[in-house]
């Protein structure tokens, strides 16, 4: 589709979308109302937050995105002046099958003609926060594919539209410029950061989103819209609003003189912000247009009479836009714009309203976030690797796509964020927990395609809490360790049993040393009567690269050695004390201290790098502010706002006890009857893990709790830490300080807190602390040498953001959410702290996953052998490269992603340019073409033709990519290639490689 001309400027949307206002000098652009993609809304008006398509459930929240669609069509269809935006796939992908051919090819004739336009695309709005990258390209991948089939490249959006997030990360705009965007547009930014961007004519600048990717590959326009996402005040017609309409007919009630007057003052105050003639007069918001005649003949009427008035002397001339035509009109300005090298957050929308309570919020829904983006790899490259039998096999019909969609939606800036109602989390989790159900079938087909035998594959999803009947009832059982990664990893396997002697083999038949020690009283008190084992058993495994080894395990039956090994384990499993002899732990790279009196963490010391560092940790709570006289803001799903910057400790010594075997030590810590931790350190182990529980949170009392995890070390810091950017490149964050304002702090605490997807540290010239999460969390350093993080929070007032409940969370038995996870710690040399937690942070984000089996199965086909390990690479990757996607496209192709994940400067060793021969890395299928994409794989990447804005600093330059040579495909650091292959499998069903 050709580039909309100048004269054709309007946005309608339902506050996914929206009109531009142009003016200064010639026009000034309204929009109508675009709806965002139908996505579940945000603000005040927005109420329910989550999912919503027709709404069946109206006594929660009325909203039916269906019928803005409805309602719209024909509006557009009677008049070619009219435009309207619509974002969210998803809802979008819902209407469109439900309809007959004739609206569809009016939709297309629509889209072809530009007066409908997709904008940003994805399947849906994703938060920025609380979202890691891997999910977000993913997510994006789906609703531009269906887009581009369904539409072709007139369906392709060109602007980015994150209108609601809470914030914006840096990594969002670098994945949307590598995308092909031409242009970002959001609403939501810091209070005090939107003054001064107002005064200083800041609102549109680009944005250099990577310090690694070579300018402008990563360089995004990104505009501030004025008014957020809502119509200026007073100028709402929609059946929700109480706005007058329009009256211009002879009679007492006319108003349009006084609308008029006000709408060109109003878009006079927004001019003075802008350094264009062009401005966003942004007409809609949430669940707004399902009755579009309302909004769209008010506005006729609006611009009919504000162009009117041209002929007394206004230079104002409005009309109906689109972000793409607005971004054209910016352009064609030839101006030279200000670079932003930081991101947006903390956001706030007042002095005491800091919006980082999100980043901890439904602590459980975000770890099965996680969980389910790590399996959905894992069902996806099974599904490339096993081809067409995976989805038809043995074990029934899988299907990748349930889960695929299910993670896409669990994206939303109102889902894993942790911001949506309690019965709306219940049903995002439903909904993941489905996509499981059809990617094991998945999973199953291909694993007995691959291995030969068709097992009855068992998944134990409760091994957290050490629940699994298999390996608690069976003498005898097989444990098959996939790994999705593109290099070879060792995983600690721990199995809930009831027998005291086991024995486990590997794939060639050769003992694997292997220990039990008992289900801990944390473990016994979570679990409530789900599952009944007494002991767990734990054993080192090997995986290869894209692959799996399969361990044999069986229950032994001498009395000698059961004897022996029972009084081991009432040697190890010593009583609560209050003091212990053991005052440290240590292995062939670390050493931990305890305070003997506290049973605190004391000391670290790496043995590899000879240093020490004094480190204390422990759990302590914020009180959660009800409103104060300073404000009647309360913390909330969104908001978190303690009543004071001193946390309390939720104990000050902790009850211990020590279990020490051959491969894991073990120090079990009690602070209260809610809240403990295993400090653990495995055989070969380079860092300190340390497995926390925590809930139900106590609130009998009256008092809403934000349960924090401290470290605190004796590092200068000088007020500064660092966090990832959505599990990519790292950002320094100060305490009390913002890159482009001065800032004027209001709360010690949370102004100072940002989102963690995978890692947070601090260090000194010398020595690096380094924390990993398993989950999205808010952290900070809030005093020098200290590093927290949320990990748990329960509330019991609403902040009054849309929610409309507080974040009570009953959890499985109705009396509060018991949560658990880990907490990775490194203390490492700064020069090579990035070797270590860049790979085992990527480990952890796609961990080997475990399905088990009773062993015994039938061949998959006569004369197969099995194959006890298999690996579909004929070479491991090198460690600075990660295989990012591998995903069957169409039954001929796949999607093969490469990432190289170091920054530039990070590394000595990981941060150089890297060379990978992909047309030979495969064994399961042979490459028979390969055509390289844009990052979401909807235009080819030589074909990429981005807008080319002029930085104030340096020249604007065409970014040029070199001739693709399979043989040796080379990335840069921080640097993703996307790739379509055309494949022929190398056997019957899949090809497979024995190692």
């Amino acid at each position: 589709m050709p580039w909309p001309g100048s004269h054709v400027e309007a946005w309608s949307h339902d506050r996914g979308s929206r009109p531009p206002a142009r003016r200064r000098g010639s026009r000034l652009q309204a929009g109508d109302g675009a709806a965002r993609g139908a996505a579940p809304g945000r603000g005040a008006a927005a109420g329910g937050r989550g999912r919503l398509w027709l709404r069946a459930r109206n006594n929660i929240q009325h909203a039916g995105v269906q019928y803005i669609l409805d309602s719209v069509i024909p509006q557009l269809l009677a008049d070619p002046t009219k435009r309207f935006i619509y974002v969210e796939v998803a809802f979008f992908y819902r209407w469109w099958r439900l309809q007959a051919n004739p609206m569809q090819q009016a939709v297309r004739q629509l889209v072809s003609e530009g007066r409908l336009e997709f904008i940003n695309g994805g399947w849906c709005m994703n938060d920025e926060a609380a979202t890691h990258y891997n999910a977000m390209i993913d997510q994006m991948t789906l609703g531009l594919r269906f887009l581009q089939e369904t539409f072709g490249e007139c369906g392709r959006p060109r602007a980015a539209w994150h209108i609601d997030p809470f914030g914006h990360s840096r990594e969002q705009a670098s994945l949307f410029a590598q995308m092909g965007f031409d242009g970002f547009f959001f609403g939501r930014l810091d209070y005090q950061d939107k003054a001064n961007r107002e005064q200083l004519q800041e609102m549109e600048q680009i944005w250099r989103a990577s310090a690694s990717l070579q300018p402008p590959g990563a360089d995004l326009f990104t505009g501030v819209l004025p008014n957020g996402y809502n119509p200026p005040l007073s100028l709402c017609w929609d059946q929700f609003c109480s706005d007058s309409p329009i009256v211009d007919d002879v009679s007492d009630e006319n108003n349009v003189d006084s609308l008029v007057a006000y709408f060109l003052g109003t878009a006079a105050a927004q001019a003075k912000h802008y350094r264009t003639k062009h401005v966003v007069m942004t007409m809609g918001s949430d669940f707004q247009y399902e009755n579009a005649n309302l909004w769209y003949k008010n506005m006729d009427k609006l611009i009919k009479h504000v162009n009117a008035q041209q002929l007394n002397g206004s230079q104002v001339h409005v009309l109906y836009s689109t972000p793409t035509c607005y971004l054209w009109e910016l352009f064609k300005a030839n101006l030279s714009w200000s670079l932003k090298y930081d991101d947006f957050f903390p956001y706030a929308d007042g002095p005491h309203q800091f919006w980082t309570g999100y980043f901890t919020s439904r602590p459980a829904f975000k770890r099965y976030e996680r969980l389910s983006n790590n399996f959905l790899q894992v069902c996806n490259q099974l599904e490339a690797l096993a081809g067409p039998v995976a989805r038809t096999g043995p074990y029934g019909e899988g299907d990748s796509a349930v889960l695929r969609r299910a993670m896409a939606v669990a994206q939303h800036h109102d889902a894993v964020s942790g911001t949506e109602k309690q019965h709306v989390a219940n049903d995002y989790a439903k909904r993941l927990a489905a996509g499981w159900d059809a990617c094991q079938v998945l999973v199953s087909n291909a694993l007995a395609s691959i291995s030969g035998n068709k097992e009855n594959f068992i998944y134990c999803n409760y091994l957290n809490i050490s629940v699994c009947p298999l390996t608690e009832s069976a003498g005898t059982f097989m444990v098959i360790l996939y790994n999705p990664l593109g290099r070879r990893v060792s995983w600690n396997v721990r199995l809930p049993v009831k027998g005291a002697s086991y024995s486990v083999t590997d794939p060639n038949g050769q003992m694997v040393p292997n220990e039990v020690v008992p289900v801990s009283n944390f473990t016994r008190a979570v679990r409530r009567g789900r599952g009944d084992a007494t002991h767990e058993l734990i054993f080192p495994a090997l995986a290869p690269p894209l692959g799996y080894s399969t361990y044999t395990i069986s229950k032994t039956a001498n009395r000698d050695l059961r004897s022996r090994l029972a009084k081991r384990i009432r040697e190890q499993a010593q009583p609560w004390v209050d003091t212990w002899s053991p005052r440290e732990f240590q292995n062939e790279h670390l050493r931990v201290l305890f305070d003997p009196v506290t049973g605190l963490l004391m000391e670290i010391q790496n043995l590899d790098k000879s240093i020490s560092l004094p480190v204390s940790q422990s759990f302590f709570w914020y009180n959660a502010s009800i409103g104060d006289d300073d404000s009647a803001q309360a913390s909330g799903a969104y908001i978190f706002r303690p009543n004071h910057s001193k946390p309390l400790p939720v104990a000050r010594r902790a009850r211990t006890y020590l279990v020490k075997n051959k491969l894991v030590q073990e120090v079990y810590q009690n602070f209260s009857s809610w809240c403990s931790q295993v400090v653990r350190l495995y055989a070969g182990q380079a860092y300190v893990e340390l497995e926390w529980t925590v809930g139900p949170i106590p609130v009998d009392d009256g008092l809403g709790k934000e349960i924090i995890s401290r470290f605190e070390t004796s590092l200068q810091t000088d007020g500064r830490f660092y966090t990832d950017s959505n599990g990519r490149e790292i950002l320094e964050r100060r305490r009390d300080y913002r890159a482009t304002w001065n800032l004027s702090q209001t709360e010690a605490v949370a102004g100072n807190y940002y989102p963690v997807n995978s890692r947070i540290y601090i260090k000194n010239k010398k020595f690096q602390l380094t924390v990993l999460t398993d989950r999205s969390q808010g952290g900070s350093s809030v005093a020098d040498g200290s590093v927290e993080l949320m990990v748990h929070r329960r509330l019991l007032y609403d902040d009054n953001r849309g929610v409309g409940e507080p974040l009570l969370e009953p959890g499985v038995y109705h009396d509060g959410l018991v949560v658990r996870g880990r907490h990775l710690v490194f203390l490492d040399t700064v020069e090579s702290s990035a070797d270590r937690h860049r790979l085992q942070a990527q480990q952890e984000f796609m961990a080997p996953q475990l399905v088990l089996a009773p062993g015994g199965g039938p061949s998959f086909h006569r004369g197969q052998r099995s194959l006890k390990q298999f690996s579909a690479l004929k070479q491991e990757l090198p460690p600075s490269v990660h295989l990012l996607t591998l995903a069957q496209w169409d039954p001929s192709s796949v999607l093969i992603r490469l990432e190289h994940q170091f920054e530039r400067g990070e590394s000595a060793n990981c941060s150089q340019p890297v060379t990978v021969d992909l047309l030979h890395l495969f064994s399961s299928f042979t490459i028979t073409s390969l055509q390289e994409m844009n990052l979401v794989a909807n235009q080819k990447r030589d074909a990429m033709n981005r807008l080319s804005w002029r930085p104030a600093t340096g020249a604007a330059r065409r970014q040029a990519y070199p001739p693709l040579n399979p043989l040796g495909v080379t990335l840069q650091p921080m640097e993703i290639r996307t790739f379509l292959a055309t494949i022929q499998y190398t056997g019957p069903s899949g090809g497979q490689a024995e190692l």
